[in-house]
């Protein structure tokens, strides 16, 4: 089967596809044919040598597909800890969930990186409820537009922030209640001047250092800042006092190095809780674009450069 390999020089991508065997299911898992495959941050990281897959877990690129069971036809998405760049992947059962009827199978492949992410974020650690608020960093991309959409599924009010002032208009089409431009504006003066001072019970950060001090000023009292990732640095200063005061707490959370039971856990929550709302057309996908395997180099370039608003995803046929 093809498989993708790419690699990076100067800031820029080079893919190609090469040969490996077919992978068979193993016990617990399932043979899945690929119709797409999810670009995700986490790719570029592992291209760069900073994100390993845990141990035991492919090496190829690919976290999240859409596809059918082999031999069975059913169409179905999958979260992996990799593998998923592939004509052929074999994903643990208790990843597996159906797509949803009225989706389009590639379109699909966007689910289950995005919106488990946000799921595990907004609700399994910060409990987010009806007639909460919730402030989303970086809510053009693909776990940005997809927790800007669960977090109003859930009832709740939010406000989401982009450095692009042309996706603006993108998080208000997902929900955002208030749409902040972060690059020209300043995002604790426009959410508390809407909202009032410490009015954000939950918060999705994943751009880290630089945005932590604005996190502690908006929190409310109870509230919970998850740190997802650390685009704009790892380190910062943290005013311990702010964050007593608030009875806060700030939270690390990542989905790939969890164990297979503790994601399948996952994923039978959000298959009942959530996956609905795809059936309901009150949750979608919202896809940048579509490229073919033979382009696969211009998807981890678009991610990089920053120019997605949405998923990126990489067609199988």
């Amino acid at each position: 089967m093809r498989f993708l390999e790419v690699s990076e020089q100067d800031g820029r991508y080079a893919a190609r596809a090469g040969e490996q065997p077919t992978p068979s299911a193993g016990p617990g898992e399932v043979l899945i044919r690929v119709a797409a495959s999810g670009v995700n941050r986490a790719d570029l990281s592992q291209i760069a040598g900073r994100y390993p897959p845990p141990p035991g877990e492919s090496p190829t690129l690919g976290l999240e597909v859409s596809g059918t069971i082999v031999p069975t036809g059913e169409p179905v998405c999958a979260l992996l800890a990799g593998g998923g760049h592939a004509e052929y992947v074999a994903a643990p059962a208790g990843q597996v969930f159906p797509a949803p009827a009225r989706m389009d199978l590639a379109s699909a492949a966007g689910i289950p990186e995005a919106f488990l992410t946000a799921f595990v974020t907004l609700v399994l650690e910060a409990n987010l409820r009806a007639g909460g608020t919730a402030l989303v960093h970086a809510g053009a991309s693909g776990v940005g537009l997809a927790a800007i959409q669960l977090a109003k599924f859930l009832g709740a009010r939010v406000a989401a922030t982009t450095r692009s002032r042309e996706k603006l208009p993108a998080l208000e089409r997902a929900g955002a209640d208030l749409a902040v431009h972060s690059a020209g504006e300043d995002i604790v003066a426009a959410i508390e001047s809407r909202w009032g001072a410490g009015a954000v019970d939950v918060i999705l950060d994943p751009i880290g250092a630089a945005t932590l001090a604005g996190n502690l000023a908006l929190l409310a009292t109870g509230g919970t800042v998850v740190c997802i990732a650390t685009m704009s640095g790892a380190r910062a200063e943290l005013d311990v006092s702010a964050l007593m005061k608030r009875r806060g707490r700030i939270v690390g959370s990542t989905l790939r190095s969890r164990s297979r039971p503790e994601k399948a856990a996952i994923v039978a929550r959000f298959r009942d809780e959530i996956l609905p709302g795809f059936a309901s057309g009150q949750l979608s996908v919202p896809v940048d674009s579509v490229v073919p395997v033979e382009r696969a180099a211009e998807a981890f370039q678009r991610m990089r450069e920053n120019k997605n608003t949405g998923k990126i995803l990489i067609g199988w046929g």
